[in-house]
């Protein structure tokens, strides 16, 4: 008897089993490269399984360095980039490759972070400092703030390309003769709390910037249209639920297991990415004042276009965004 209604409760809930076990099956994989580690949107959706809802399997590649980043994605080893979006202009720029923002994520928390002894920014003069990259985005800022304070690059200061933010926190935390770097939260949170110091925040500094995005060839964009909708719809429905204060204390305790940080530290992380000029963004938009400003600083900095930048619309195309917000079905 109990071997009979085991039988028929097994046949009650295979149907159900293979109906929840085909999607999995059937996930289409999305190749993201970035340097800053997974996208806490990733982290959140995945927890969450949004983008299973979707049809989306997320691969996160993190690369030492975004030279090293947008050489990859140029060869087509990945799909998609998430990183600061001044990395899509340099590669149309300074690589002509056909690349596309299509999406936005973050704004800049960077601080400028210093050994101890620096008590102003123009103690830096003769210092060397350390960046990712010399010409590209986190380094271009540095550039301007130093500019105005009187000192220019391989001048008055040399710039050191040193690799991605835990890279050069490390390096700053060990090695004296490196002076400073721009870091963002959390590398800056532990930055201060091993003993260095800040001498200020970009938003202070320079203004609304817009820091990481989405960017990908425009061939692979045009011709995974299907993929990368409904990829945007789900890291825009994960950022929606992550930004909505009711889901405060279950996003502190992604951000601890995911970065391996202390919970204090997350708190701090939380309340300095949602609560601050230069956090997530809504709905992970583009900030049009924030990318213009992008394009203002590598067109005053490096001297691009002449001096003179052209329209945001060269570089973003918001199609793909737009349609994917329609697919929402987080609406908080």
């Amino acid at each position: 008897m109990q071997a009979s209604r085991f039988v028929r409760a097994l046949g009650l809930f295979l149907p159900l089993i293979f109906s929840l076990a085909l999607p999995a099956q059937n996930l289409v994989q999305i190749h993201v490269l970035t340097i800053v580690g997974r996208p806490l949107a990733v982290a959140v959706g995945e927890s969450l399984g949004t983008f299973a809802k979707y049809g989306i399997q997320v691969h996160i590649e993190n690369s030492p360095n975004s030279e090293e980043m947008r050489a990859a994605l140029a060869s087509g080893k990945g799909d998609l980039a998430y990183a600061a979006v001044d990395n899509a202009v340099a590669m149309v720029e300074l690589s002509a490759e056909d690349v596309t923002i299509v999406s936005g994520g973050e704004g800049s928390l960077n601080e400028l972070i210093a050994q101890p002894e620096i008590t102003s920014i123009k103690d830096l003069r003769g210092k060397t400092l350390l960046v990712d990259a010399v010409n590209t985005a986190y380094a271009l800022q540095l550039k301007k703030i130093l500019l105005t304070n009187g000192m220019k690059p391989g001048q008055d200061y040399e710039m050191k390309a040193y690799g991605g933010t835990p890279l050069r926190l490390a390096a700053l935390l060990k090695q004296k003769e490196f002076a400073a770097s721009m870091l963002p939260p959390p590398s800056s949170i532990a930055a201060r709390r091993g003993g260095l110091i800040s001498l200020g925040a970009v938003a202070d500094l320079l203004g609304p910037y817009q820091g990481p995005g989405h960017f990908g060839l425009r061939k692979w964009e045009q011709e995974h249209k299907s993929v990368l909708v409904s990829y945007l719809a789900a890291f825009v429905e994960s950022q929606r639920w992550m930004m909505d204060i009711a889901n405060k204390q279950k996003v502190i305790e992604i951000m601890t297991k995911e970065y391996h940080l202390a919970p204090d530290v997350a708190a701090e992380d939380y309340e300095l990415n949602m609560n601050h000029q230069g956090g997530f963004e809504k709905d992970a938009m583009l900030d049009s004042q924030g990318f213009e400003n992008v394009l203002k600083l590598r067109a005053e900095i490096e001297g691009q276009w002449g001096g003179h930048p052209p329209p945001p619309a060269k570089y973003y195309d918001d199609s793909y965004y737009t349609e994917a917000k329609d697919k929402l079905h987080y609406t908080r």
